[in-house]
């Protein structure tokens, strides 16, 4: 079947991603994120076991699954779907959490942000540096136009994470997504690239 043309042109032209090496951001004097490693499977499948990581995520990643979950972002960044980073302490590499974009659609120069912090990383800004660098990234390198950040309304950590990183709550979607626990309400934050 012949391909339709547009009658808009894409905002951002597709290959753009795919042709960047993937970069380590510096997200605060103590924070990078940084490409994952096959080294990470460990620490990723032990993160996974924490109940308030499990709470909010709808797949157990341990073992094997945790080699083709960290092993997946090199594929993901090629084909412009998503993108993995670790976030870690600048001061040895510790690992701190996990940073990732989703559903990015160039053409529409659009993703999604997601993120989960580590137990001993909570509550010192972490997750809202890793953000901010994300999303400082997304606009001003990749050339984005949209992003956003949807999580429970049963979590409001995630939501002062939104919040503190300039993401403007716009509304709920009602039964968003189901988790082990049953269906919940989505809190959608988003930010442009035009905002100041």
């Amino acid at each position: 079947m012949e391909q339709s043309e547009r009658f808009v042109p894409p905002v951002v032209r597709p290959g753009t991603m795919a042709a960047l090496d993937q970069p380590t951001l510096v997200a605060s004097p103590d924070v990078l994120l940084r490409p994952f490693v096959s080294d990470d499977a460990h620490w990723v499948g032990v993160a996974f076991e924490d109940p308030e990581i499990q709470r909010w995520h709808r797949y157990r990643v341990a073992g094997d699954a945790a080699v083709a979950w960290v092993g997946q972002w090199a594929a993901t960044w090629q084909d412009e779907s998503n993108a993995g980073w670790a976030i870690a302490s600048r001061a040895g590499g510790a690992p701190l959490g996990r940073l990732g974009l989703r559903g990015v659609d160039l053409s529409d120069g659009y993703a999604e942000i997601s993120y989960w912090v580590l137990p001993a990383a909570r509550g010192q800004g972490v997750a809202t540096s890793a953000v901010t660098a994300a999303r400082r990234w997304c606009f001003e390198a990749l050339g984005l136009q949209r992003i956003e950040i949807a999580h429970s309304v049963h979590n409001p950590a995630s939501c002062r994470v939104a919040m503190r990183a300039g993401f403007v709550l716009e509304g709920t979607r009602r039964n968003g997504l189901l988790h082990a626990d049953g269906w919940h309400d989505m809190h959608v934050h988003a930010r442009l690239s035009t905002d100041a």
